[in-house]
């Protein structure tokens, strides 16, 4: 269906008090009518933008009623009464599947489970059909990506998570679940839902075995992620595996994120671009750690050996200050760098000397006190050229010295500031380069982490 412009009128209270046909049919279908408050959502909440702001807004709209899925343009113009709607390039696309029953319905969905969740994706509701496989356990306030191991489609998207960041439908989303009769392949469909207000509540939808096999489920040691196939972790295709899968949907939720935190496409209520930062945080976090597993399958593979570069330790630290300057001044600490004449020749890989110095130079910066001063001192110790990082955080004691080199360990922390593995990959690099990495420090003095290399004359 396409019409030219769709019109329709809001007043003050937030009520559609007139509308062309398309319009007030959707309204309809949503359960209201003429003088009732606007039963779409999505809706709702540009004309209440529009309002807030005081001018004209245009975006776009994705709404849908058991019929059709609905995609549109509308712009919205608020004056004192109200806002007036011009909803242009209306175009309606079929459902392909039928509307999911509530859970509390009698109808159910053949081969598979009924499911709904919370808008944190708990679930709170899980139930089988009569010739599907029983439902897990303790499947009560598990999350959603916890009852179901998601699987990216080709593309290497999530549909959950990119209906979850649109509050919309969502189908083909593939996952894997271990049922008390096997680990099953299904995949999972799903409605947003909704509250009086237009409220985002969560999720209701269907679980259904792959290829409506409900009989016989897969056994676990017959599914193979297509991502990763049955690679072992020391194959060299498993960090390029990691890369491909994971590097790709991050980045896009990390882009998405920022795009909506920095408000470059409208302005959007400060809780809710905090919460989008809050996002794009966690998923540069959920990258680093990509980035660190991938590097310790590298440095971990038999063999694995640095190129041998003729490299100055001085300039290499200049370089980790210039790139890390701006989160320092961000609290105030000043990093006392080495002179421009103060050179270290040695011999190892520039790229693997740098990524140390970056990491100890980022958890200096992390874990210094505000307004506190961090210093690197180039330095030459018989055959050993040597960089050492030191500054004014809390120290470490000599039992946290003996493991803070170790996989995973980040010494009690549970913030989210790293793995826990960029000081053990520090170490591997550092010794693959014939070199080390030590740490000196006491409790209340901070920490010194020294990197030592074979000198170059």
């Amino acid at each position: 269906m396409s019409e030219r412009i769709i019109r329709g009128r809001i007043d003050r209270s937030g009520a559609l008090v007139s509308a062309d046909a398309p319009l007030l049919r959707l309204q309809q279908r949503a359960g209201a009518g003429l003088g009732k408050p606007l039963a779409l959502p999505h809706l709702a909440r540009l004309v209440a933008l529009a309002q807030r702001l005081h001018r004209d807004i245009s975006r776009p709209l994705h709404t849908a009623d058991d019929h059709s899925d609905i995609h549109a343009l509308v712009r919205i113009i608020p004056d004192a009464d109200g806002a007036s709607l011009e909803i242009s390039d209306w175009r309606t696309r079929p459902v392909a599947h039928p509307q999911i029953p509530a859970i509390g319905d009698n109808v159910v969905v053949p081969h598979g489970w009924t499911w709904e969740c919370d808008q944190q994706l708990r679930v709170v509701a899980l139930r089988a059909a009569p010739d599907a496989p029983p439902v897990p356990a303790n499947w009560e306030g598990r999350s959603l990506s916890e009852l179901f191991e998601l699987q990216p489609d080709g593309d290497g998207r999530f549909p959950v998570l990119r209906a979850l960041a649109r509050q919309s439908r969502f189908d083909g989303q593939h996952v894997q679940a271990d049922a008390p009769a096997g680990r099953l392949a299904m995949t999972l469909s799903g409605d947003a839902l909704f509250d009086a207000v237009g409220g985002f509540t969560g999720f209701r939808g269907s679980a259904v075995v792959a290829d409506d096999v409900a009989a016989d489920p897969v056994p676990a040691a017959m599914l193979v992620d297509p991502a990763f196939g049955s690679l072992p972790l020391s194959d060299p295709q498993f960090g390029r595996r990691i890369d491909g899968a994971l590097r790709g949907p991050l980045s896009r939720i990390i882009a998405t994120a920022e795009t909506i935190s920095g408000q470059f496409d409208g302005p959007i209520r400060a809780d809710y671009a905090r919460y989008a930062g809050d996002i794009a945080h966690a998923g540069r976090h959920l990258l680093g750690l990509v980035d660190d597993l991938a590097d310790l399958q590298n440095i971990e593979r038999p063999g694995f050996k640095a190129a041998a570069d003729e490299i100055d330790l001085g300039d290499l630290a200049r370089r980790a200050v210039g790139l890390l300057g701006m989160k320092a001044e961000e609290k105030g600490i000043r990093i006392d760098a080495p002179r421009t004449d103060d050179k270290a020749p040695a011999t190892g890989e520039f790229r693997r000397v740098l990524q140390v110095l970056l990491n100890l130079l980022g958890n200096a910066i992390r874990y210094s006190p505000d307004n506190s001063l961090i210093w690197i001192r180039v330095n030459r110790e018989g055959d050993r050229a040597t960089v050492t990082v030191a500054d004014q955080g809390q120290g470490i004691d000599a039992d946290q010295q003996a493991v803070v080199f170790e996989k995973f360990e980040r010494l009690g922390r549970t913030d989210s500031g790293g793995s826990g593995l960029g000081l053990y990959i520090a170490r591997r690099l550092a010794r693959a380069m014939d070199g080390d990495l030590t740490v000196d420090s006491a409790p209340g003095q901070g920490a010194r982490f020294t990197l030592s290399l074979p000198a170059r004359d």
